[in-house]
């Protein structure tokens, strides 16, 4: 699988039929795709969402009268992001040679932060929890270290897109919660707008990191689609969230928002991983499995990619082929209003493995 890494600090690679893009290629393309769209993402983050943790909500007011269930879940959203220092430097580490990724860690990480700050702040100000008491539980949970779900940059990029999903379903319905909207009978009549305005305010940070990943999963899927839908398949059949096995009582948190109506296995299934899916061009899980299975039947012919062929029919090609086209002429509009389609654009680059339908041309 190759990695995320400029050209000049790639491997050499296997020779390349005549009429295909080089592995070297494609991870060149993939890199600058990256760039392009961390330079984007960085400007776009900065002009609608620079919001601060202690300045942007009205702490004082507060509700302190919120229901245990609702402090549980909330106490358990800090401790989450209480690892943001290793889910950033993990990563950071794990794609450092690549430009694009590396410093959108960075400012990923810069974000995630502020959510850490904004849930310890909703712990402290709901009144439940004293100083001393978050003190020694923030001390308790960095003493243990987050580790990468996986060995590799793909499987990892492809955990975050279901992962930043999830955390922003999680948050919402939290806001839901805070609004008084929940159609849970214990919890009809909680209302809190500093709590609610909170939820909202990170979920909308959490639907941006999802899309970025998105992105960079779609750029995988265009130029590498059996091996990534490969690391597709293999991320949904062992996801879990991040540190539920660091936080301690994760089981009562668990099944906390599970009877909050936050999020449980179902919501999964239909607001996580259907809703990745249908942004990827994946039918279904089973159409995702037994596309892979053909896929191995096929026999693989050094050079002639005979193998790959049968991997066309289990997602929706044009669709990634249109997304990622369309990734690229926002970034090149970026770059027109900067100046960098002067000296160093961001192109387009059609993947020739791709089936033509009979009767269609090559720029179709």
């Amino acid at each position: 699988m190759a990695d995320i890494l400029p050209p000049n600090m790639l491997n050499e690679r296997p020779r390349t039929p005549a009429g295909l893009l080089s592995n070297q290629e494609k991870d060149r393309l993939i890199e600058r795709g990256f760039l392009g769209l961390y330079r984007w993402y960085t400007a776009r983050s900065q002009e609608t969402r620079n919001w601060n943790p202690d300045r942007s909500f009205d702490w004082r007011h507060m509700n302190q009268n919120l229901p245990p269930e609702v402090i549980t879940i909330i106490q358990g959203f800090f401790a989450v992001e209480q690892y943001a220092p290793d889910f950033t430097s993990n990563l950071v580490n794990l794609v450092r040679r690549s430009h694009g990724r590396s410093h959108f860690q960075l400012r990923w990480g810069s974000e995630e932060e502020k959510h850490a700050d904004a849930w310890e702040n909703a712990v402290l100000f709901s009144g439940q929890r004293s100083p001393a008491w978050i003190a020694e539980y923030k001390d308790r949970l960095r003493s243990q270290t987050w580790e990468l779900p996986f060995p590799d940059a793909i499987h990892n990029l492809v955990y975050t897109v279901f992962q930043e999903r999830a955390t922003q379903l999680n948050y919402l319905n939290m806001m839901k919660i805070a609004q008084g909207r929940s159609e849970k009978p214990h919890l009809r009549g909680v209302t809190d707008p500093v709590l609610a305005k909170v939820a909202q305010t990170i979920a909308v940070d959490e639907a941006a990191h999802y899309n970025f990943f998105l992105e960079g999963v779609r750029m995988y899927l265009y130029y590498y689609p059996e091996r990534t839908l490969e690391a597709i398949k293999n991320v949904i059949s062992q996801f879990s969230m991040p540190a539920a096995t660091l936080v301690p009582n994760w089981q009562e948190f668990y099944e906390t928002v599970y009877r909050a109506g936050i999020y449980g296995p179902r919501d999964f299934s239909r607001d996580v991983m259907q809703v990745a899916f249908r942004n990827l061009g994946i039918e279904s899980r089973k159409a995702l499995e037994e596309g892979i299975r053909k896929t191995r039947e096929v026999p693989d012919f050094e050079g002639g990619n005979f193998k790959t062929t049968a991997i066309w029919d289990t997602f929706d090609y044009g669709a990634v082929e249109g997304d990622v086209r369309r990734l690229h002429v926002k970034i090149q509009d970026y770059e027109k209003g900067i100046g960098f389609d002067l000296y160093d654009p961001t192109e387009f680059v059609e993947n020739p493995e791709v089936p033509k339908k009979p009767g269609q041309a090559a720029d179709d």
